[in-house]
């Protein structure tokens, strides 16, 4: 009875060690600056979006499950975040204007998180953002999660 106790237990342990998947690929460090050049780059073309009033070109940056927090309760989902922000693509100027000054990308090359400010029409920082990004497929990122807050004169340490 120990035995088959055993072997169905080794049984079992390999049949774990099956549906566990091995960590991602840690990047090599010249792979980690392209694709934090890469995700910079991406930041710009969503921030372009704003500046050419292009709102169908905004809507394919969004990951489906994407997360904007805007006021008290966050939106979820593209279709929520593109029905809330439609509003700043609707004027002939732009209402604001954002841009990268910063990125990072975990070691597996899966996901980013971009940051920088953002100004007023007239040039005045009023904000600044903060994004994360998920290579959805080869070359493709996207927006999962946004959080923008007030710009602050807060000492850096």
């Amino acid at each position: 009875m120990a035995l088959v106790r055993a072997a169905s237990l080794v049984a079992g342990i390999a049949l774990l060690a099956g549906c566990v998947s091995a960590p991602a690929p840690v990047m090599a460090p010249q792979n980690a600056a392209a694709l934090r050049e890469r995700v910079l780059a991406t930041e710009r073309g969503f921030a372009k979006t704003m500046a050419d009033r292009d709102f169908a070109a905004f809507q394919a940056y969004l990951s489906e499950e994407t997360i904007f927090f805007a006021g008290a309760t966050p939106l979820r989902g593209k279709a929520a975040v593109a029905a809330n922000w439609k509003r700043f693509y609707e004027e002939k100027a732009a209402p604001f204007r954002w841009e990268p000054a910063g990125a990072e990308v975990v070691d597996s090359g899966a996901l980013a998180l971009t940051w920088g400010p953002v100004h007023d029409p007239a040039g005045k920082l009023f904000a600044n953002f903060m994004s994360v990004w998920r290579q959805e497929a080869p070359g493709v990122w996207r927006i999962v999660l946004d959080k923008g807050y007030p710009a602050c004169d807060c000492a850096r340490p």
